[in-house]
């Protein structure tokens, strides 16, 4: 059994070892310009550790914020109506959107 590396790490090769930051940003309605409501951030860098509820304000003001700012979006929450009677429930936050960003960790 082999222990260790097995390929040149990319600071020996000089290929960037890129890593993905993950931002999720639920917001107001289903339109990518709409407010944001909440959010979450992840960073796969390891440089950052956000925890849920370490800021009062979102990183964004909407969703088209963080693509202006170089963030690309990877999924969008599916739209689904309510039922008939089930439009005042309290649920999940339906306006879910994934972005990410592909960062040189070596930088």
């Amino acid at each position: 059994m082999t222990v260790g590396r097995t390929t040149p790490a990319p600071q020996e090769t000089g290929t960037p070892a890129l890593r993905q930051r993950v931002l999720v940003l639920y917001l107001s309605t289903s339109a990518l310009d709409s407010p944001v409501i909440g959010w979450s951030r992840y960073d796969g860098t390891g440089r950052t550790s956000p925890t849920t509820g370490d800021s009062d304000e979102p990183p964004y003001e909407t969703g088209v914020a963080a693509l202006c700012d170089g963030w690309r979006l990877i999924q969008a929450a599916q739209l689904i109506p309510s039922g008939s009677g089930s439009e005042y429930d309290v649920s999940f936050l339906k306006h879910e959107f994934f972005f990410e960003q592909l960062v040189d960790s070596r930088v």
